[in-house]
């Protein structure tokens, strides 16, 4: 068993929204009728907590952070359409394969935290889209809330 070391994310917000960051509908390209979209984020700020606990704790300590990443789903799969009238939520759904490519780090303080004059980059992990096996993806539209 290992042990956590590195828990990179945007945090807990005071109204207890957690681990959500805005995001330019820029980066964001979908097609819910084929199931092809591509959600893209460049050098964002993501703190690193070190572990969950941390993290959920009333006065977490952190690191800054960085991360870039690409997200892809292929689509061509089947559509499913879903009901649950117990979360109110329905949409349709077009299955596929999806990779991610990523890259997260520590930085130090040195200039603004970007750039090649970094100072000190601790921890650096990568994930390349080769090998990658999709378990569950899709993409589609849904309608929730008075929508329902």
């Amino acid at each position: 068993m290992t042990k956590q070391v590195h828990d990179f994310e945007p945090g807990i917000e005071r109204s207890g929204l957690f681990w959500t960051i805005p995001f330019s509908p820029a980066a964001i390209d979908a097609d819910p009728h084929t199931g092809r979209a591509r959600m893209h984020g460049d050098d964002l700020d993501v703190p690193d907590f070190h572990d969950f606990l941390n993290a959920v704790s009333p006065h977490p300590k952190k690191k800054p952070g960085r991360a870039s990443f690409d997200v892809r789903w292929a689509g061509g799969g089947g559509r499913t359409p879903v009901r649950d009238e117990t979360f109110g939520f329905r949409g349709v759904y077009v299955g596929g394969d999806a990779t991610i490519q990523f890259a997260v780090m520590d930085v130090g303080h040195g200039n603004n935290g970007r750039g090649a004059d970094v100072g000190k980059v601790g921890v650096v992990y990568t994930s390349d889209p080769d090998g990658q096996k999709t378990v569950s993806a899709g993409v589609g539209r849904e309608r929730n809330g008075v929508f329902f």
